[in-house]
């Protein structure tokens, strides 16, 4: 099954405790290295946290269009990876490795794929 590893970094502001620093290259490269040479990683790349857009497209047709990332989130999206593995089990095993796990959250999603008839 394909599941998406989302990397969410606590934002500056966040009350949750973490540490002083996030995560090193160092640690992202092991782990890269790590996941690639399971042969579970299709795809995976760090986000710009820097900027954001989000686009509404409300009732009347109007597109709303609004920069971010916003102040008052807890927490930003900082990257992720697409792996396929067995099962859920799985997928939290390696979110729990992810260094990103230690000074954010690692959300799983099982990536949606239509039954072929």
């Amino acid at each position: 099954m394909k599941y998406l590893l989302l990397i969410n970094t606590a934002s500056p502001d966040s009350t949750e405790e973490m540490p002083a620093e996030g995560p090193t290259a160092e640690e992202f490269i092991a782990f890269e290295k790590a996941i690639s040479d399971a042969g579970v990683r299709l795809d995976g790349h760090a986000l710009d946290m820097s900027n954001a857009t989000t686009v509404r497209v409300r009732v009347n047709g109007e597109r709303v269009v609004t920069d971010g990332p916003f102040a008052e989130t807890r927490e930003i999206v900082g990257g992720y990876y697409l792996i396929d593995v067995p099962d859920l089990d799985a997928a939290l095993d390696w979110a729990a490795r992810c260094p990103g796990s230690r000074y954010g959250t690692v959300e799983v999603r099982t990536v949606w794929e239509p039954v072929q008839p």
